[in-house]
């Protein structure tokens, strides 16, 4: 039937040529290929029926190229000698096809038992989530065999952690900040209670303040908080600012249901489902962000909106408001934003200028106060009942010598601890026997640790000549500052001042107003003395605090007049000799306190930011260099007559004769520029 079709010689098979064979063979294998329906069909598209019903070859093989081809435009046909090279290229084309239909077919076989793979899980899917819904505590082998392993895990305890032990369970227990606590309380349990900022050094109980804070006021009287109000904690070093807003833990996200899959069921529909963050959690409650300091810019910025609004919105270009497969519960968060009214509680350690001003507006802000040695001492004391081991005598004051931080206090006892606990014998630990932690424990930690007494300046009952105590302060953290002077005499009017470089621009600055001040109050030239002021350690003395202090030691190497080495002092000098006020005083003191300082001079205008006994200083208020050398010399110093005072407006110029000295050093000042310093 297929010859009939396709014409050709009506000759038995002996009588037909090895082409003609060959040509019959080809186009039966092509319509297996193709079906003869759709040979036919392509044939009528490119013009080879006729050719193919031909009886000769040459035609016949002009058709099978047109079809294979697809060029209607082929021709003319073969010439009888180009027939067998031509059947052979035709030959290799219908096997491409055969390869590439064989494929097709194999790829499609794949396809299929793919499609019924997903198939036959999407209706096991289907039939588990109806056995679900029937039988809620059912749960496959795969679900059982994870909830084991976790299980197994959550069976896993190691002890308490030193930190969780050693917490500090009640107000009461929190050592050295009665007053800040006091604040916190009071703004907490007001019926309008204040978003909060907490400032003060790392380790003495902000986070921990504000924990107990709220567990004390929860359910009382006038609080607003409930007895169930949450106090969710986060730390403002991890939280960044996501300019794309994909996700933000704080604020919340959309998870929209391209990108990061919302619900499964919400993503195949492509709704985008809002994520609340932190803010949310902490509704009715407190949110605070220890180190807030150290958070994103733009995230602060973004926090104060809706501190504003107590509500976050979100937004979403896959949000439909019109589609109602939309659930309730999203198109509430997206039309109506997500509850966030709570009360912020910041600590930071890093200074107020590191946060945003508008959020500092909208706060409250509370300064907790630097620990005394006497506090870590408790702190330690408290750390060893808790513990149940007993400390050798001093231990607790050697402690203190190698910290201002609660919480490292209580580090280094729990190493002295573990120490102590392996050296014993027994390794028993118990009421009737508890272990002994000794002085040697603590110096080997230090040792490990590499630990240095925080504390190296100490005052003592010894008067000395040229050498005072003054007072800086770095951070939250205030610190003596020994300033030591010598003098040598000069050839007269020749003198010189040296002055360490390291210490800073404005303490250069100090130098050069006590100069002029000295023989205001003494009546000594200095151009007659060779000087030498040095701030001992190099320190920089980042501030104008220091001219007081700094007088005092010039007067009391040019007369030989004795400091009291029981006393620091503060303050910048006018030359008119007026004690100008300082920064920092607070901390100040607690600097003066740790180094065994006795008696504190401030100036006069700085005696309201500090209380009265503050840490059970002798605490003085002076306004002129007179009245604070009353208090700082252990010699009485005779002052130049008031009437014999000399003008600082008559000073007389420099004489022109006056020879350019050598500069010993890069702050060396010649005569001539003291000259013009005291004109």
């Amino acid at each position: 039937m297929f010859r009939k079709f396709f014409g050709g010689k009506n000759n038995s098979p002996r009588q037909e040529s090895d082409i003609e064979r060959e040509i019959a063979a080809l186009y039966a294998i092509l319509a297996d290929a193709m079906g003869s329906d759709r040979l036919v069909l392509q044939a009528g598209k490119m013009d080879a029926l006729r050719y193919m019903r031909s009886a000769d070859p040459a035609e016949r093989v002009l058709a099978l190229r047109r079809i294979l081809e697809e060029n209607p435009t082929i021709y003319p046909p073969p010439k009888h000698s180009e027939i067998k090279e031509q059947l052979a290229v035709l030959s290799e084309f219908i096997a491409d096809i055969m390869a590439r239909r064989q494929l097709e077919d194999k790829i499609e076989r794949k396809i299929s038992e793919k499609l019924e793979r997903e198939h036959q899980e999407y209706v096991k899917d289907i039939r588990l989530q109806v056995l679900k819904e029937e039988h809620p505590d059912a749960e496959t082998p795969h679900d059982q065999k994870k909830r084991e392993a976790l299980q197994a895990l959550e069976d896993v305890h190691l002890t308490q952690s030193v930190m969780e032990l050693l917490r500090p369970q009640s107000l009461e227990e929190i050592v050295g900040q009665e007053r800040a606590v006091k604040s916190l309380r009071s703004k907490l349990a007001s019926p309008y209670p204040q978003h909060l900022i907490l400032y003060g050094p790392p380790g003495v109980g902000k986070t921990t303040a504000a924990r107990l804070v709220l567990e004390a006021v929860r359910g009382t009287a006038l609080s607003p908080f409930g007895k169930d109000a949450p106090f969710i904690e986060t730390d403002g070093t991890t939280l960044r600012w996501d300019p794309r807003d994909v996700t933000n833990p704080l604020l919340g996200s959309v998870h929209d249901p391209i990108y990061q899959g919302a619900q499964r069921q919400l993503a195949d529909g492509g709704i985008p489902e809002p994520k609340p963050g932190l803010v949310t959690d902490a509704h009715g409650g407190i949110l605070f962000i220890d180190e807030i300091g150290e958070m994103d810019i733009m995230l602060q910025n973004k926090l104060l909106k809706v501190l504003e609004d107590k509500r976050v919105y979100f937004e979403s270009s896959y949000y439909d408001p019109a589609d109602e497969r939309v659930p309730q519960y999203v198109r509430m968060l997206f039309e109506n934003g997500a509850p966030a009214d709570f009360v912020l509680i910041g600590a930071t350690t890093r200074d107020a200028s590191a946060l945003n001003p508008a959020l500092r507006s909208r706060c409250a802000e509370i300064y907790f106060e630097p620990l005394t040695p006497a506090h870590i001492v408790d702190i330690v004391n408290n750390a060893a009942q808790k513990l149940n081991v007993e400390l050798e005598d001093g231990l607790a004051e050697i402690i203190s010598e190698y910290t201002v931080e609660g919480r490292k206090a209580i580090n280094i006892l729990a190493d002295a601890y573990s120490l102590a606990l392996d050296r014993d014998d027994e390794k028993v630990l118990s009421i009737d026997r508890p272990i002994k932690i000794e002085k040697r424990d603590v110096y080997e930690v230090a040792q490990v640790s590499r630990l240095y007494q925080f504390v190296t300046r100490k005052a003592s009952a010894k008067p000395a000549v040229g050498h005072i105590f003054g007072l800086g302060v770095s951070g939250f953290l205030g610190s003596v500052i020994e300033i030591e002077a010598v003098v040598f005499p000069a050839e007269k009017g020749k003198g010189t001042i040296r002055f360490n470089e390291t210490a800073g621009s404005m303490a250069k600055d100090s130098v050069f107003n006590a100069a002029s001040v000295l023989r205001r109050v003494t009546g000594k030239d200095i151009h007659d003395f060779d000087v030498h002021i040095n701030v001992i350690g190099g320190g920089n003395i980042d501030g104008p605090s220091a001219g007081t202090a700094i007088l005092a030691a010039l007067v009391s190497a040019v007369t030989g007049k004795r400091i009291r080495q029981d006393v620091a002092v503060t303050g910048e000098i006018s030359l008119q000799g007026k004690v100008r006020p300082v920064g920092g005083v607070f901390e100040k003191a607690y600097g003066a306190k740790q180094a065994g300082i006795k008696t504190l001079i401030i100036p006069k205008e700085n005696a309201k930011d500090i209380p009265r006994g503050h840490l059970g200083l002798k605490i003085f208020a002076v306004d002129t260099a007179e009245e604070a050398f009353q208090k700082i010399f252990a010699d009485a110093v005779e002052f130049v007559d008031a009437d014999k005072k000399v003008s600082l407006e008559k000073i007389p110029p420099p004489s022109d004769k006056v020879a350019t000295i050598d500069k010993i050093s890069s702050t060396t000042v010649t005569p001539e520029e003291l000259e013009m310093l005291t004109r």
